[in-house]
């Protein structure tokens, strides 16, 4: 019983994230700079993308070696 109401109150928050910040209809924003203003410039991704890649292959075949290494 205390997994289900444990599930249950998971659900909630998660749930409760979505609804906290879900944009009503209407409110979609003309961009006339109140509360919230433009939007801003989006962000480049892609100039690091590769050297991020490779670091994430180097960390994940060291944690398989300490892995490997430990079980024997």
């Amino acid at each position: 019983m205390k997994k289900i109401n444990k599930f249950y109150l998971l659900a909630f928050l998660l749930i409760s994230d979505f609804i906290i910040y879900a944009q009503g209809p209407g409110d979609e924003g003309d961009g006339d700079g109140g509360l919230e203003g433009g939007d801003p410039q989006p962000a480049p991704i892609n100039s690091k993308l590769i050297l991020l890649a490779i670091i994430g292959l180097i960390f994940g075949i060291i944690t398989i070696k300490k892995y490997r290494k430990s079980i024997s």
